[in-house]
């Protein structure tokens, strides 16, 4: 005797029922008992008598799951889409694999004739997801339904305020293609980051020593910190800065150096700084205390960053909200090489240059943050090649830096509180902007300004949000792109 379709799909109901929460109740004329996931009242298998699965309190109430069956429908739903995404090899001949398992390839009987069919795809249909049949299809969007459904009803209090700061500190992302994975966050840099008392507004990685230096503004707290690079805290100083801004080291081997943008009202402020690395003032750069547009003397007002290359060459973005919006090249010697100052939006012109680098084919990259784009130059004669604005039209770059080998970007978005990591051109192209990967952090993290290890491609974020340096570490691997 033929079994009808109905009986066939009750047992898998039934199995499904006893894992899946709703909040809604059971007289809910839109949601009848037998409907999968409703709110019916169970019943002890030992006893007969009906019981509430509603967790105890300090369980799952934490996480908004107000009962056992809405946790499991959390996990199995994340479960299905796993296993659907990931792929099932498993052939309906495996014993392991009964068909009465959701998603088993079971023969099916048609509702209208009852004849036996198979529910695989045709060429071209599941196949390219690694999904052989239409029940597996649908065990991977209700699974990651059920799994979204129950995490978006979350709601914490604030004395779950722990659990808070760590939920929001993972990033889900549900898409169907495989994402480029390139660094994990070092939850253990620094060791004690109770050392970090003010807002931390830069951060610079001297890899030749193994040294991070981290600014941080504030009344009456130490406004340089020295870490190592594996996080242990060495000292502090706090001479003559004021303000700081942007932070560059440049050791060699004859010297280690520490270069400070002040854009304080004080008497060190508006100044460039060249510091040791035990705080001992060095060279100023510009008027101290006087904002200026001048170039003979050299004025700087709200000096944002600079970098320095091994050969002495300093790069200078001078304007982070003042009355400079321009983009100097110094000498060794600190005569100006070349320089484009004025506000605008046009080759070569910026409102509020916020960042600097030089890759390793010699051209000068400017984070024109007001203008919401990359704009590139010739490092040798500053020639104007072209701007990257496709990638920030939610956003400006707020700090750019390139990793070791010159092959990607990494880009910071302040408001937006996202690093992207950005496909870096080939020599003699410039070309369009392409985001290989992100990493978004929590909400008002607010990333500042960022630095990449020379020597061991970390990332070194500077986060004014959260009043914190982090560290990311490389990490080559592929994985799919729903991430916890």
């Amino acid at each position: 005797m033929t079994p009808s379709p109905t009986a066939l799909s009750r047992a898998p109901r039934r199995k499904v029922e006893r894992l899946l929460g709703d909040k809604r109740e059971k007289t809910d004329p839109q949601c009848p008992d037998e409907l999968l996931g409703s709110e019916a009242v169970q019943f002890s298998p030992a006893t007969g008598e009906p019981f509430s699965p509603v967790f105890s309190p300090g369980h799952g109430e934490i996480l908004g799951l107000r009962c056992w069956r809405q946790l499991l429908s959390c996990i199995s739903g994340f479960g299905f889409a796993f296993l659907r995404l990931s792929g099932d090899k498993r052939e309906k001949t495996d014993p392991q694999c009964p068909d009465e398992l959701l998603g088993s390839e079971a023969v099916q009987f048609s509702p209208a004739t009852g004849e036996p069919f198979s529910p695989v795809f045709s060429p071209g249909h599941g196949e390219i997801l690694g999904l052989r049949c239409w029940r597996q299809l649908l065990s991977c969007i209700s699974g990651f339904g059920f799994a979204f459904l129950r995490l978006s009803e979350v709601e914490l209090s604030i004395t779950h305020f722990i659990v808070f700061k760590v939920v929001k500190n993972f990033v889900f992302q549900v898409s169907w293609r495989t994402e480029k994975i390139l660094y994990r966050l070092d939850v253990g840099w620094p060791k004690y980051p109770e050392y970090f008392t003010g807002v931390t507004f830069c951060v610079a990685a001297d890899s030749l020593n193994g040294l991070v230096y981290v600014a941080q503004r504030g009344d009456n707290i130490p406004k340089v910190l020295v870490f190592t690079e594996d996080g242990y805290f060495l000292r502090a100083w706090n001479y003559t800065v004021d303000t700081p801004h942007g932070i560059f080291a440049a050791s060699t081997l004859h010297e280690q150096s520490v270069w400070i943008t002040d854009v304080g009202s004080g008497s060190y402020g508006h100044t460039i700084k060249k510091y040791n690395s035990f705080g001992d003032l060095v060279q100023v750069l510009g008027t101290p205390g006087k904002k200026g547009t001048g170039l003979n003397p050299l004025q700087f007002d709200n000096p944002a960053e600079l970098y320095v290359e091994d050969t002495g060459d300093i790069y200078i973005v001078d304007g982070d909200g003042g009355l400079n919006n321009r983009l100097i090249k110094l000498s060794q010697d600190f005569m100006i090489l070349w320089l484009h100052g004025e506000n605008g939006t046009g080759p070569g012109k910026f409102n509020i240059p916020h960042s600097v680098t030089v890759d390793s084919s010699g051209r000068v990259w400017v984070a024109d943050r007001g203008n919401k784009r990359l704009q590139i130059f010739d490092k040798d004669t500053g020639e104007w090649l072209g701007e990257w604005n496709n990638c920030f039209t939610e956003e400006g770059p707020s700090s750019v830096r390139f990793t070791p080998d010159g092959k990607y970007l990494i880009v910071a978005q302040l408001n937006l509180s996202r690093l992207s990591v950005v496909a870096a051109p080939p020599v003699g192209s410039i070309g369009n902007c392409t985001v290989i990967s992100t990493i978004q952090l929590a909400d008002q993290v607010l990333p500042h300004l960022l630095e990449v290890d020379g020597k061991t491609g970390a990332i070194y974020v500077a986060e004014i949000g959260a009043k914190q340096v982090q560290k990311y570490v490389p990490l080559n691997s592929y994985v799919p792109s729903f991430v916890l």
